[in-house]
């Protein structure tokens, strides 16, 4: 059973950073999965603001958070991270965590088989 635990949310101003993590368990090695991130702020639906590959090539970035997040992951830890930089806020939202099995980047929601248990972003003006 894959596991997904996020942590590093937190209340930032606007301007300041967070850094994401999201520890993978359940196998011993997640190199033929997708990793994305999504969130969902109140009353909008979730979206997928990065994903990349664990086996690495191709990312992807929502249009308004490129040059702001960057998606990584350390093979070591198991372990996929998303560095928030300039953090607005219309950044404020619930981060998920997803993994798929595959290795065709997908951004919808549905396709992806494992999800965290989320972490509140809040970024105040």
């Amino acid at each position: 059973q894959v596991q997904l635990v996020e942590s590093g949310g937190g209340l930032v101003q606007a301007g300041g950073s967070l850094r994401l993590s999201c520890a993978a368990s359940g196998r011993t090695t997640f190199i033929n999965y997708v990793m994305g991130w999504f969130r969902q702020a109140p009353g909008k639906e979730r979206e997928c603001v990065a994903a990349m590959r664990w086996s690495g090539g191709s990312t992807y970035y929502l249009d308004s958070v490129k040059g702001r997040f960057t998606i990584s992951r350390d093979n070591a830890k198991n372990t996929v991270y998303l560095q928030m930089n300039s953090l607005k806020p219309e950044d404020t939202a619930v981060y998920f965590c997803a993994a798929r099995r595959g290795l065709e980047l997908r951004l919808t929601e549905n396709v992806y088989d494992y999800w965290g248990q989320g972490t509140q972003v809040t970024v105040s003006s």
